[in-house]
C-alpha cells in the first residue's frame, strides 16, 4: 500500500511446535485499500495443536475486524477478552494477541496482550516507544498495553510469538530463553549487513534463527511478522498488442520511458515492442527451460519477456497456492511469478486487439481469456500479497 512514495511491506513466517500438524499462531493481515490501511495481528493460542489454532484464529479475526472500524482500543481489548475462555488452572486468557494498523501515512497504531513487545527500528537502531497501560475494568488482571506513533520511511516493526523469546529455554547458551533483547541484536546485525532487507526475508530470518537454537524440533509454535515502510518497487507488465496499429508506438513509449523493471508477455507483444524500440527479442532456449512451460526471451531494457495466455495461467495458479517461488523449479512461469511478489506498485497494460487462436466467438468480450487471467492475477495479488495494482486498456 502506498501513501505520497512510501510502501507498506508485510510478511510473516512460521514453523510449528514439534509434533504438531497445525500452527497454534495465527497471522493475519488485511489491506484496506479505501483508506490506505493495512492491519495485521499476531495470535498465539494457549498450548498449540488445533484447539490453540481454532482460539488464536477467533482472536486475530475479532481483532482486524474491531480494529478496521476504528473501535476504541479500550473496547477492542474488552470484547476480546470477553469472548476468549480462560485457563481454569493458570487464570490466564487462551489467546494472546499483538495487534498493528500502519497508515499510509505512517501514523501507526499497536495494541499488546502477552506477546513478546514489539521492535521499533529506524534503520538498525531500536527507538523505543512510550507505552500506555490500558486499564480494563472487568480484567484488571490483564495487562494491555497501547501504543501510537508516526513511521518514518525506512523503518520496521518486528513483532513476535513467545517461540520466538523462549527458544533454546534451557540450554547453557540461554537458560531463560533467546530473550526479546537478543533478538533485537540479531534484526539490527542482518539490517546492518542489507540495509534494503525485505520484510519477508528478516521476518522468515527470526523464525528460522529461533528453530535453529530449538535443534530444529521447535518447543513451541514460532511465528515472526515484519512490517517494512519503504520506497515502492514499481514493475509494469504489458500483455497483448494495442487495439489500434496506430498505437503500437504508444506501447513502445510506454515500455521505454517506465521507471521501474518491465515485463512483456506474448510474443506478438514483445515483437511490436521491439520494433518500436529498434530492438532485438531474443528465445532463450537454455535459460530455465521447462517442458510444460514456453521458455523466457530477452530484450535490451526489458527485465523478462514471456510467453501469453498459458504463462500467465501458471502465474495465477502459482499466486494462489503459494507465497513464494523459493524451492520451485525455475522456468518462465516462477520468474514471472517472483518478479511480481518481489514488486510493490504493479501496472498491467492490457492490449486489446483479439488474439484469434484464444478467442472464442461464442464468448462476451469481458471474458476473453486475457482479461480474464490479469483480472484474476490483480486479485490474488492485492487480497493475498498485498500488492498495489493498477490497470488499463490500450
Amino acid at each position: 500500500m502506498t501513501g505520497n512514495d512510501h510502501f507498506i511491506e508485510v510478511a510473516h513466517w512460521q514453523h510449528r511446535k514439534h509434533g504438531q500438524a497445525v500452527h497454534g499462531d495465527v497471522f493475519l493481515s488485511h489491506r484496506i485499500k479505501e483508506e490506505q490501511r493495512v492491519i495485521s495481528v499476531l495470535s498465539d493460542g494457549l498450548g498449540s495443536g488445533v484447539k490453540a489454532n481454532v482460539l488464536a484464529s477467533l482472536t486475530a479475526t475479532m481483532a482486524a475486524k474491531y480494529i478496521e472500524n476504528y473501535t476504541d482500543v479500550k473496547k477492542t481489548a474488552e470484547v476480546i477478552m470477553d469472548t476468549l475462555p480462560v485457563c481454569s488452572v493458570r487464570r490466564i486468557s487462551y489467546s494472546t494477541f499483538t495487534i498493528v494498523d500502519v497508515a499510509a501515512s505512517g501514523h501507526t497504531r499497536v495494541i499488546e496482550h502477552g506477546n513478546p513487545p514489539y521492535l521499533l527500528l529506524r534503520g538498525c537502531r531500536a527507538v523505543e516507544v512510550p507505552k500506555q497501560v490500558v486499564t480494563l475494568e472487568k480484567w484488571q488482571d490483564r495487562e494491555v498495553f497501547f501504543s501510537e506513533f508516526e513511521a518514518n520511511v525506512g523503518d520496521r516493526l518486528a513483532f513476535f510469538s513467545d517461540g520466538v523469546a523462549q527458544a533454546a529455554m534451557g540450554s547453557t547458551a540461554f537458560p531463560l530463553g533467546w530473550g526479546v533483547e537478543n533478538v533485537q541484536t540479531f534484526v539490527s546485525a542482518r539490517i546492518a549487513q542489507q540495509e534494503a532487507l525485505s520484510a519477508g526475508l528478516l521476518a522468515r530470518a527470526v523464525a528460522d534463527r529461533a528453530a535453529e537454537l530449538d535443534g530444529q524440533v521447535p518447543k513451541d509454535d514460532i511465528t515472526s511478522a515484519v512490517i517494512y515502510i519503504r520506497r515502492p518497487r514499481r514493475l509494469l507488465l504489458v500483455t497483448g498488442p494495442p487495439f489500434a496499429r496506430e498505437r503500437d508506438r504508444q506501447l513502445g513509449e510506454l515500455v521505454r520511458s517506465f521507471p521501474g523493471r518491465k515485463v512483456i508477455c506474448g510474443g506478438t507483444t514483445a515483437s511490436i515492442v521491439g520494433r518500436e524500440l529498434g530492438r532485438k527479442v531474443v528465445m532463450s532456449l537454455e535459460e530455465a527451460v521447462d517442458p510444460e512451460v514456453p521458455p523466457v526471451s530477452r530484450m535490451q531494457g526489458v527485465d523478462l519477456i514471456t510467453e501469453g495466455t498459458l504463462t500467465l495461467s501458471r502465474v495465477a495458479d502459482l499466486l494462489e497456492k503459494c507465497s513464494s517461488i523459493e524451492g520451485l523449479p525455475l522456468h518462465a512461469a516462477t520468474l514471472l511469478a517472483g518478479e511480481l511478489l518481489n514488486s510493490d506498485l504493479i501496472e498491467f497494460v492490457v492490449g486489446t486487439r483479439i488474439n484469434e487462436a484464444h478467442q472464442d466467438p461464442n464468448i462476451p468480450m469481458e471474458l476473453e481469456m486475457r482479461r480474464n487471467l490479469v483480472a484474476r492475477i490483480q486479485r490474488v495479488l492485492e487480497e493475498k500479497h498485498l500488492k498495489e495494482t493498477q490497470r488499463r486498456y490500450l
